[in-house]
C-alpha cells in the first residue's frame, strides 16, 4: 500500500510552559484525498519518553468539535496507547476514513503525563486547542482551557494512494509557512498549489506537504529549528511519498538577523549550501525545483536587515539560479513578486506592508506562479 502525505508540518522544539494530563485537539487542511489514513506524532525535540493515549482522526465540526459519526479511533500496533522515544516519532496503524481534498481535519489525542519539552510547530496560521486537566479524547465537543497557534506533537497525515499519485515537498521559511498571513485562511502558497492541483487534475493527483519554518536558514541553525542542510532528509526525503522538492530558503541566510560576523552569508556560500540540497534531494530520487529569492528592500519585521551590499549578494544568487543545472527546474517568484520600476522591493500589490512577507493574496499569487509553472511545463 502507497502512502502519500495529505499535510505535514516541520517539527520545532516549542517554548511553551510543561504540560500534564491534557488533552490536545488540532486541526489542519487535507491537501489530496483518501479513504485510508494514518498519522505521525513526534517527540523529535523531547528530552524524555512520552505517552499518547486516546489518539483518533476525525472530520471538524465548528469551532472545536468534531463530526462524530466520521470520528476513527488510532491505534499502534494494535494498543490504543503508545510511549515515543525522546528524539522519535511513531506512525498510527492505518485506519479506514473516508478523507476528502482540501478538507478540514482535528487530530485528537490525550498526554497523560507530564512533558517539560514539547515537540511542535509554532506559527501555525491555524488555531487549534488544548483541554483543561483531563482524558477528553473521545469528547466531540472538547472542553477547552486555551487556543493555541501550534501543532503540537502531530506532523503528519498520510493517505493510501495510487502508485501514480505525486509528493511534492515545499521545504523554505516563513515565505512558505505564510507568516503574516490571516489565521485559519489557509493562505500559505503551497495551499493555493494544492487548490490548483485539485483543480486542475483530480484529489489524488499530488500531496502538497508544508515543510516551511519562519526563521529557517540554509547555512545555519536557529534556536526554533535546525538549518535547511540539516532538515533535508527529515523534513524532505523521508516524508511519506516525496517524488518532488520545491526549495526557496535563503532570504534569512541574507538577513542574518543575528547579527553574528561569522554568519554573514555570501553568494559562494549560499550557493555551495543550494548545491549540496539540490544534489542530495535527487540522489534520493527526488525531482528537486529551486524558488528564486524574492525582495526585501527596506523591510520593516526587523529593521536593517536589508543593505545594498546583502541586495548585490541576492542577485548573485539569483543570476545563480536562474542558470543551475543543479535543479531540475526554476521557479521565478522573484521575477513575479516584485516591482518592476523597484526591484529590489515587493511591488505593493502583493506586499503585506512589512516588505518582506507577501500578503493573502500575494501568497495566493506565489501558489499560482507555482502551479502555472508546473503544470504548463508538465514538470509533475
Amino acid at each position: 500500500m502507497n502512502f502519500t502525505g495529505t499535510w505535514t508540518t516541520s517539527p520545532q522544539p516549542l517554548d511553551e510552559p510543561s504540560f500534564e494530563n491534557r488533552t490536545f485537539r488540532m486541526m489542519m487542511r487535507s491537501s489530496i484525498a483518501g479513504r485510508t489514513a494514518r498519522v505521525r506524532f513526534s517527540n523529535a525535540h523531547g528530552e524524555a519518553p512520552m505517552a499518547i493515549a486516546g489518539a483518533s482522526i476525525a472530520m471538524r465540526k465548528g469551532d472545536t468539535g468534531i463530526e462524530a459519526s466520521s470520528r476513527r479511533a488510532l491505534t499502534f500496533g494494535g494498543q490504543n496507547t503508545t510511549i515515543i522515544a525522546a528524539g522519535a516519532l511513531v506512525v498510527s496503524d492505518p485506519v479506514g476514513i473516508d478523507l476528502p481534498a482540501l478538507a478540514d481535519i482535528a487530530i485528537t489525542f490525550h498526554v497523560p503525563g507530564a512533558i517539560a519539552v514539547s515537540t511542535g510547530h509554532g506559527g501555525a496560521r491555524q488555531t487549534s486547542y488544548v483541554s483543561p486537566p483531563g482524558d477528553h479524547s473521545a469528547t466531540a465537543d472538547m472542553p477547552v482551557e486555551k487556543p493555541t497557534d501550534s501543532w503540537f506533537f502531530t506532523t503528519c497525515v498520510e493517505v493510501a494512494t495510487p502508485a501514480t499519485t505525486r509528493g511534492v515537498i515545499t521545504l523554505g521559511d516563513s515565505l512558505t509557512d505564510a507568516n503574516i498571513s490571516t489565521p485559519n485562511a489557509n493562505c500559505r502558497w503551497p495551499d493555493q498549489l494544492a487548490r490548483r492541483l485539485v483543480a486542475e487534475r483530480d484529489p489524488q493527483f499530488a500531496g502538497v506537504m508544508n515543510q516551511g519554518i519562519g526563521g529557517n536558514r540554509i547555512l545555519h541553525d536557529n534556536p526554533n529549528s535546525w538549518g535547511g542542510q540539516r532538515r533535508l532528509d527529515r523534513d524532505a526525503i523521508a516524508q511519506p511519498g516525496a517524488t518532488h522538492l520545491i526549495l526557496l530558503l535563503g532570504t534569512n541566510d541574507l538577513r542574518n538577523r543575528r547579527g553574528d560576523p561569522a554568519q554573514e552569508a555570501t553568494a559562494p556560500a549560499m550557493i555551495a549550501g543550494m548545491t549540496q540540497i539540490g544534489q542530495r534531494a535527487r540522489a534520493a530520487g527526488l525531482k528537486a525545483f529551486i524558488g528564486t529569492l524574492m525582495p526585501y528592500e527596506n523591510e520593516t519585521f526587523v529593521p536593517g536587515c536589508w543593505t545594498p551590499a546583502k541586495e548585490k549578494v541576492r542577485l548573485s544568487v539569483n543570476d545563480w539560479i536562474r542558470g543551475n543545472r543543479v535543479f531540475d527546474a526554476v521557479i521565478d517568484f522573484d521575477r513575479a513578486l516584485r516591482d518592476p520600476e523597484n526591484p529590489s522591493k515587493l511591488l505593493t500589490q502583493w506586499d503585506c506592508g512589512d516588505h518582506l512577507h507577501p500578503s493573502d493574496d500575494g501568497y495566493n499569487h506565489m501558489g499560482d506562479v507555482a502551479a502555472d509553472f508546473l503544470l504548463l511545463q508538465n514538470l509533475l
